[in-house]
């Protein structure tokens, strides 16, 4: 499971259609309809959060508008549409670390992406709108760090 805290505007179609899988998914354990993935590391951040349910939701709508953006149609009955912005920190660092890891991810499956991402004059990786950017290394639920 991978619900990734840079903006879903780097996302090309398979990792954007994944994170909204995932991160239904994630819904449920939150609420307590699966057995699986209910201590899942990347759901840490949510439960921290005095409303996971919620938070879940908007993170899932700021999902929902990239997807709407770019003419895709992913089913908003699945959601409440939640506006939470900058509600929950995440680390510079760790959006670094989920960049990288995404260019590895897109340079063997969607080479126009990857090109895109590689060929942009980032400056300052964006994270979801939920997120507020503060800085420090890759966070504690990182399973990979």
């Amino acid at each position: 499971m991978r619900l990734w805290s840079i903006h879903p505007k780097y996302l090309d179609f398979r990792g954007l259609v994944a994170v909204w899988r995932e991160g239904l998914l994630a819904k449920k354990a939150l609420e307590g309809k699966v057995k699986g993935y209910k201590n899942h590391p990347q759901l840490l951040r949510f439960k921290r959060y005095e409303k996971p349910i919620d938070l879940i939701d908007a993170y899932l709508f700021q999902i929902y508008l990239e997807a709407k953006r770019r003419g895709y149609s992913f089913d908003i009955s699945k959601i409440r549409e939640i506006e939470a912005n900058g509600v929950v920190t995440v680390t510079y660092g760790q959006l670094e670390y989920e960049f990288f890891h995404l260019l590895k991810k897109v340079e063997g499956r969607d080479r126009k992406k990857f090109d895109e991402l590689r060929g942009s004059d980032i400056k300052k990786i964006e994270a979801n709108p939920i997120f507020k950017v503060i800085s420090g290394g890759v966070e504690d639920w990182e399973a990979g760090r």
